[in-house]
């Protein structure tokens, strides 16, 4: 009010003394100040317009699908994160209706790429599930990473700059980092990282990736010492065998002799080619062996347990008797299956000999079956409770004298994961009610409840050496134990979801984490620190394996994606979609040649791990070249999902899963 008074007064004086001009220039100022406010009011009222997301949004999706198609895959990479903004956007505004019509409009789109992503996102319904919902929290909290040719970058930026959209340039501005690389764009065939969700930090991966790696063997480990006496025993065999060889040959030569003079001796001749067959044969499996042996050796970090002599007996006599696997020999698979879960059955795992199989079910039992009683009467069962004491139950029943397993009962929630020790003497488990526990496969007792997480217990698994093991949880850490201490060693903290499986190192320096983020990192347990961070999946990581040299890692996704990383440089060697499903577990063969995978598809696959490698070494110059495995067989169950698989020290390949009669 004063200011419209003295602005009055003002005009007063310029009219009562004359000054015509002056006055009129004042008016016409007054005017466009006026009109300048007015705007200013319209401007904010569509500020707050929820069409101008749907508009923006339409037009640059309009214009990626139109541009030219060597650069269109690398611009439609900008829409997925444009898309799920704009939708959290206009819930966080109010604008619940418009959210919901924006993302059924434009959903399909990106339906092929991030279904399992646009599954949880429809549920947001509210401001409050944003802040609630895990998903759309991270999403949020941190950026995405795109990689974009030059070219396509500029093309990107004079579109922003020519159509001023100014909302699609603040969601891009805000919620994307751009890694923009000189050449040409890249092909669709290595899209596997090029949209990726990662920290605020722009260089967090490529910083992890920097640090050092010793991905070798452990020196003098207990298989290394039984392998040289085994090469020593087979060297004083072939000496013993040179002097006998050189007899034989004279034999050899006189049949020959005979045999091309007569016609009739055509055995010695047909069992000298077998000799020659069996030679060749032999040199290959060398080959195979060495990408073990050839592996560079490393000390351990963390102070390892003696191993017994009568099970360096037994490694010894596996090593002796292991079937030499490659592209040309496949392994034996043992499939065992389990009937009348009722959908109860939520892990499964087999001890390293395959002579113990353990369930883990929904009413929080554990149970085990010794293989060399399946199919013998048993006249009494043991329960294991709580409290640590067992007690036998006589079985007078018939249904009861079927009863092939022995019960552990203990958890008080669903079981997720079990595993055994890697001389089968040990056994633990992990449930939903945060809790790890270690049962005595000899005592059939629970010896230790491990407390430590705060969340259900995804995963568990024994280090190679026993006595150390790693669990995978809700509450998004991995955490690190050994036998003997019931509070964990290291905790591994930096996942942005739930970590879902967790893997060891052969040499037993590093453990690797898949997680619902979508990557692999691979942590030093002297530490705890993540040495490299693996970006590629699609969606949730299920399955990890490592491969026997310790080189390369194998990761299986939600999806049926299987990836093999290389630790040295953290880069992705060979992406395939392998699976029709979830990969549920993966497992290299002794000497590294073959990958195998099992999934919820009821398959197991047989993947050439060996010829991808020398491909791939060869190929060492090339910073971006890839090499896909190739599928040796597929191995499909009538009806039966895989859940585990494990290779022998014979190599033999076991494997368990549920029948399931509705799949």
């Amino acid at each position: 009010m004063e200011d419209e008074e003295m602005e009055k007064k003002v005009q007063q004086y310029l009219h009562r003394k004359g000054f015509r001009l002056t006055e009129l220039a004042l008016q016409e100022e007054r005017n466009r100040l006026s009109t300048t406010s007015l705007s200013d009011v319209s401007l904010s009222r569509s500020d707050n317009d929820p069409a101008r997301y749907y508009d923006g949004y339409n037009k640059l999706r309009t214009w990626a699908y139109n541009s030219l198609d060597q650069y269109k895959h690398e611009l439609l990479r900008v829409l997925y994160p444009v898309f799920i903004h704009c939708f959290m956007d206009l819930v966080a505004e109010g604008h619940t209706q418009e959210a919901r019509s924006f993302f059924h409009t434009f959903r399909e789109d990106h339906e092929l790429m991030h279904s399992r992503d646009l599954q949880k996102l429809e549920g947001i319904l509210s401001p409050l599930h944003l802040e609630e919902m895990d998903l759309a929290r991270s999403l949020r909290e941190n950026k995405f990473r795109i990689k974009l040719c030059e070219y396509s970058y500029e093309l990107l930026l004079q579109y922003l700059q020519k159509t001023q959209a100014l909302v699609m340039l603040g969601i891009i501005n805000e919620r994307i980092i751009f890694e923009v690389s000189a050449g040409q764009p890249s092909l669709i065939s290595d899209d596997a990282d090029v949209v990726a969700l990662v920290g605020t930090s722009k260089d967090l991966a490529k910083q992890i990736n920097q640090k050092e790696v010793h991905w070798g063997l452990l020196e003098d480990s207990v298989e290394e010492r039984m392998e040289k006496a085994l090469s020593d025993s087979d060297k004083t065999e072939a000496e013993s065998k040179d002097a006998d060889a050189e007899d034989n040959n004279k034999a050899r030569n006189s049949l020959i002799k005979k045999s091309s003079e007569g016609g009739k001796q055509g055995g010695p001749l047909k069992k000298l080619k077998k000799d020659k067959v069996v030679g060749a044969t032999g040199k290959n499996n060398k080959s195979e062996a060495s990408m073990v042996s050839a592996a560079p050796r490393v000390k351990p970090e963390l102070t390892l347990p003696a191993t017994p002599v009568e099970v360096e007996q037994s490694i010894l006599e596996d090593l002796r008797n292991r079937a030499q696997l490659n592209n040309l020999a496949l392994p034996s698979v043992s499939f065992y299956t389990f009937l009348n879960t009722h959908n109860g059955l939520n892990c499964s795992s087999i001890s390293n000999d395959g002579s113990l199989v353990v369930g883990g079910f929904s009413d929080s039992s554990v149970k085990v079956w010794d293989m060399a009683k399946i199919g013998q009467p048993a006249k009494t069962s043991s329960s294991q409770g709580e409290n640590g004491s067992s007690q036998g139950e006589h079985l007078s029943s018939t249904s009861e004298g079927k009863r092939p397993y022995t019960l552990f009962q203990g958890h008080s929630g669903p079981v997720y994961s079990a595993a055994f020790s890697p001389f089968g003497d040990f056994l633990l488990s992990s449930s939903s009610d945060s809790t790890i526990r270690l049962w005595s496969t000899k005592l059939n007792a629970n010896l230790v409840c491990y407390k430590g997480h705060n969340y259900p217990v995804w995963d568990v698994q024994f280090s190679p050496v026993g006595h150390y093991f790693a669990s995978a949880s809700h509450d998004r850490t991995a955490r690190i134990w050994s036998m003997d201490k019931i509070q964990p060693l290291r905790i591994m903290a930096g996942h942005l979801a739930d970590v879902d499986c967790v893997q060891w190192h052969v040499n037993c320096n590093y453990i690797a984490t898949g997680s619902s983020d979508k990557t692999v990192r691979l942590w030093d347990v002297q530490t705890g620190e993540c040495i490299r961070m693996f970006i590629g999946h699609r969606s949730m990581v299920l399955s990890l394996a490592m491969s026997p040299d310790g080189r390369y890692m194998a990761s299986g996704d939600e999806d049926g994606t299987i990836m093999m990383w290389d630790l040295s440089t953290g880069r992705c060697v060979s992406p395939l979609a392998g699976h029709n499903s979830c990969v549920w577990s993966l497992a290299f063969s002794c000497e590294g040649a073959l990958l195998a995978s099992g999934s919820a598809d009821c398959t197991v696959k047989l993947w050439d791990v060996a010829s991808s490698t020398k491909a791939l070494k060869m190929d060492d110059t090339k910073a971006g070249s890839t090499n896909r495995l190739r599928l040796l067989k597929a191995l499909p169950t009538k009806s039966t999902p895989v859940y585990n698989l494990r290779f022998s020290r014979r190599n033999l390949l076991f494997a368990t899963g549920a029948l399931s009669l509705g799949s």
